[in-house]
């Protein structure tokens, strides 16, 4: 019979998880010393809030809806809020770049500035490596994900990059796939194992490196990979000390249920003595009739495993910290969650589309429908779409797969909103929900700008 230590050393290095903190990439070094204890504090509601769409970055989408609704300017009441509050400004983004790396000039401006500029950016992406056989059961190639952190520290910090940036974690080997088939009558341990084990990150003292020298730069708080999947947090240089207690946990959903080509990564941090988990997933794919129930699946299999280590580096018990993602004030879910349109009647849905009728197809959204029927993310909150379907494009066009005759090597696909921003707990404040409209993949990014009120800072 097989020992459990040998056990978990092979899922270890096959899963590529460690716990030290090392394989965390950030711009600062640690003391090892426990997480700072939080209060947990209730604040203002968000109850009767307005999603704001942006006019200039509306101008090419079809704004007209069937309610009729006008939609404010995001200057005008973004400046109002700011005069009457002392506020935290939190961009959010998420992005399926297609398995495709950035090329030199890549531009991240019209995805990432906003006028004011944020103060803490959340960017998650999926794909940023192809979800072949050598990424998901070789070793983890973090090159492509260097190339993105370097980008977005160029574009945050008005194009100046920093070549002391400090490098990703190394590639680590994984064992071979018959390692992992030996260990399936241990299925109890290897679940145990996985669901039990997560990347700690404690930081109450922090030091930073020579990349957060300057007040008005953009500096990496914490960022980790897993095969396709990658979230990063980046806040202005003289907020950093504010963000304490970080801690990682990946739960991966993909072959066989626990393989990284899909599933989550989720960053536990308290900002002040308020706690935010940043939840990025990948989720199950596929239109077929039932395909949502295997996204339901992924959703409540990441909130059943995913668990905040509670040890610091020096394997001492840390502060109290929430253990799991909904015992967090403020949630944040970001991601291609791949819910699509409900099968119906496909000259319906395809007439809709070239009508821009945006409000009738969502009567058919899959998310939407298994939220409303209380089977996945109740309770949860989401900005009204008032955008264009996110996926799936053509390759460097604007048109939809199904929209050309032309004979394409690309799978047929019904357009849907497959790249969604959700929220969970009291005092934050959507002001924004709009994409952009990069070519660059055959997915559209989205972004959502938050207040956070000053009710976080007592």
């Amino acid at each position: 019979m097989k020992q459990p230590r040998k056990i978990s050393k092979i899922v270890r290095k096959w899963l590529n998880i460690q716990s030290s903190a090392d394989e965390f990439h950030s711009d600062y070094t640690m003391n090892d010393v426990t997480g700072m204890s939080g209060r947990r504090r209730k604040s203002c509601s968000d109850d009767g809030g307005c999603v704001v769409v942006p006019e200039e970055l509306s101008r090419s989408w079809s704004m007209n809806t069937s309610d009729g609704i006008k939609q404010p300017r995001f200057e005008e009441e973004g400046s109002h809020l700011t005069k009457n509050l002392s506020i935290y400004r939190m961009f959010v983004g998420t992005w399926n770049v297609g398995g495709k790396t950035p090329y030199n000039g890549s531009d991240l401006r019209e995805w990432l500035n906003t006028s004011p500029p944020a103060h803490i950016y959340v960017l998650g992406f999926q794909e940023i490596v192809p979800l072949n056989a050598g990424n998901v059961l070789g070793a983890e190639d973090s090159g492509p994900a260097a190339k993105w952190l370097s980008l977005i520290r160029e574009t945050l910090n008005n194009g100046t990059t920093d070549s002391n940036a400090s490098p990703p974690p190394p590639i680590q080997q994984r064992v071979s796939f018959s390692d992992l088939i030996s260990i399936e009558d241990e299925e109890e341990d290897f679940e145990r194992f996985v669901s039990t084990n997560s990347v700690c990150f404690s930081s109450e003292q922090v030091s930073p490196s020579p990349n957060c020298t300057k007040q008005n730069q953009y500096c990496l708080v914490a960022s980790k990979q897993m095969v396709g999947l990658f979230l990063c947090i980046w806040v202005l240089a003289d907020l950093h000390q504010r963000v304490q207690n970080l801690k990682v946990s990946c739960v991966g959903r993909g072959i066989m249920g626990y393989l990284g080509n899909k599933g989550s990564i989720s960053i536990s941090m308290t900002l002040h003595q308020t706690t935010f988990c940043f939840v990025c997933t990948h989720l199950a794919s596929g239109e077929k009739e039932g395909d949502e129930v295997r996204r339901n699946s992924d959703v409540m299999e990441i909130l059943r495993r995913t668990r905040f280590n509670h040890l610091s580096r020096m394997g001492r018990q840390s502060a109290p910290h929430p253990d799991k993602i909904l015992d967090h004030d403020k949630i944040i879910w970001l991601g291609d969650l791949n819910y699509r349109l409900a099968s119906g009647n496909e000259e319906d849905t395809f007439e809709l589309l070239k009508k821009s009728d945006w409000q009738a197809l969502l009567e058919k959204d899959q998310l939407k429908m298994e939220q409303k029927a209380g089977r996945v993310f109740k309770g949860w909150k989401e900005g009204r779409i008032y955008f264009p379907p996110t996926y799936k494009y053509l390759s460097n066009s604007e048109h939809y797969v199904v929209q050309t005759s032309a004979p394409s090597k690309q799978k047929q696909r019904t357009p849907a909103w497959c790249d969604r921003i959700l929220w969970k707990g009291e005092g934050l404040k959507q002001i924004c929900y709009v994409r952009g409209e990069s070519k660059f993949s055959d997915h559209r990014p989205v972004y959502s700008l938050f207040l956070l009120p000053n009710d976080i800072n007592r």
